[in-house]
């Protein structure tokens, strides 16, 4: 026992000394999940996937440019942290663009009920995706963030689109400005 204790401990150490000398650095469970939901990735056309440090895969980007809906031809980032502890943990996503939309609001926080009390470790970033886009195209009044576009969305639909219009070509919303987002092309 004392010398795989020894053994143990001594390794231990190693692996600390490697660390420091630019050795293997250890994966983390998180890091090792989300590197198989991306390889897993089935992104439509209208979505394409960015790393920015293909060192750190708990950190990327989807941005969607919705076909359809109030925000078609619009480009939106949506920036994917993914905790150490995933899939334990959903990933933080957020909005990188300023939206008028009822479930994200004006700092890009978004409340879809994967990211929160729905969320299980038997789902994926492809799930998460397939509820952004939902979101895109249904959004959801009754669980709202912006509190004022969804009463706009759910009180008077016309006044929600030409709010959405008008934040999308750069204008003012309630006193919110916008910037121009609109008219990108699908890669």
């Amino acid at each position: 026992m004392l010398g795989l204790y020894k053994m143990g401990k001594g390794s231990r150490g190693k692996d600390a000394d490697d660390s420091k000398s630019g050795g293997a650095v250890k994966r983390t469970m998180g890091a090792i999940r989300v590197q198989l939901d991306i390889t897993e990735l089935d992104l439509p056309g209208n979505v394409r996937l960015e790393i920015p440090d293909p060192n750190n895969l708990l950190k990327f980007n989807l941005i969607l440019i919705p076909d359809s809906g109030y925000w078609a031809t619009a480009e939106f980032c949506f920036k994917f942290n993914v905790p150490d502890n995933y899939p334990y943990k959903p990933p933080k996503v957020q909005c990188r663009e300023k939206i008028y939309h009822p479930n994200i609001d004006l700092t890009g926080n978004i409340c879809l009920n994967l990211l929160r009390e729905d969320w299980r470790p038997i789902l994926t970033i492809q799930q998460i995706l397939h509820g952004l886009i939902f979101l895109m195209l249904e959004p959801n009044p009754n669980d709202p963030l912006n509190q004022e576009a969804a009463e706009v969305y759910r009180n008077n639909e016309p006044r929600f689109r030409q709010n959405v219009r008008s934040s999308l070509r750069g204008g003012v919303v309630n006193g919110e400005r916008f910037t121009r987002n609109i008219d990108h092309r699908i890669p």
